[in-house]
This record gives C-alpha cells, structure tokens and sequence, in this order.
C-alpha cells in the first residue's frame, strides 16, 4: 500500500468524499423507482448482487451486503415471498440452499440494472476515462 504526505491524505479523504457524493445521487435517483417496485433499498441492493448466471447461498448474499446471515435470511424470505427469488437445494451441501432469481427477480433486477446504468453518475465521462476509472476502481476494491 502506498503511504504518501499530509497531501495526500487530503486527496484520499476527499475521492471518499466524492464516493459518498455518488452513493447519495444514485439512492436518490433510485429512491422513486423502488418505490414503484414496491423494494426497500436493502431488496435492491440483494437483487443487484444476485444475478442468474451465478449461484449464490444466502450465507454468500449476507457476506457481500455486510449483514448477519438473519438479516440476510429475513430479507430472503419477503423477496421470495413477493416471488422475486426462489430457494432451491445445494447440489453438495444438503444444508444449503441455492438463491435463484425467479422471472419476475430478473426482470426487476434487469430493470434495476437498466435504470441506474442509464443515469449513471459516470454518463458524463468519455468513454476512455469510464474505463480508466474502472480499472482503478477495481483494483481499489481487490486489494480490500
């Protein structure tokens, strides 16, 4: 990790700063969709994790949102009874369930994915600097 002077920790505080400008400019852009989708934002953010091209236990949903596995398990259980997701049997694992998305749990996700990509806050950079940020985002996020 790259420890440098009293300037840049101005600068790290500040792209934490911006990123916490962005979180609040995507929540609330989103704040009107979720309530036509009848979804809380926490349901939002587990739609946006779970995708039908990965399985994912609810174990594995609670670790990626930061929440207990009861938290997680909770929110589960109004997803799958609103038939956004579905339990199912681990192929290996007869105490783990399996999270899938139902079709209306893609289509919701999808129109989720949609929504926000297209009022991204990232729509106004070039297409080379969008890729160059998320290069640097990405190995942020790895080396956590």
């Amino acid at each position: 990790m790259y420890v440098g002077s009293m300037v840049d920790a101005r600068v790290r505080k500040e792209l934490i700063d911006y990123l916490f400008v962005l979180y609040d400019h995507v929540r609330a852009d989103l704040k009107g969709l979720l309530h036509e989708l009848d979804l809380t934002d926490a349901q939002a953010a587990a739609l946006w994790r779970l995708s039908d091209e990965q399985e994912m236990t609810a174990r594995q949903l609670a670790d990626r949102l930061h929440c207990d596995a009861s938290t997680a398990s909770s929110m589960i259980d109004r997803l799958e009874r609103h038939g956004v997701v579905r339990r199912v049997p681990h192929p290996t694992d007869r105490r783990a369930k399996i999270l899938r998305l139902t079709p209306r749990g893609c289509e919701l996700r999808d129109q989720l994915v949609r929504y926000t990509t297209e009022r991204s806050p990232f729509a106004g950079l070039a297409p080379s600097d969008q890729r160059r940020l998320h290069a640097l985002l990405s190995q942020s996020a790895a080396g956590r």
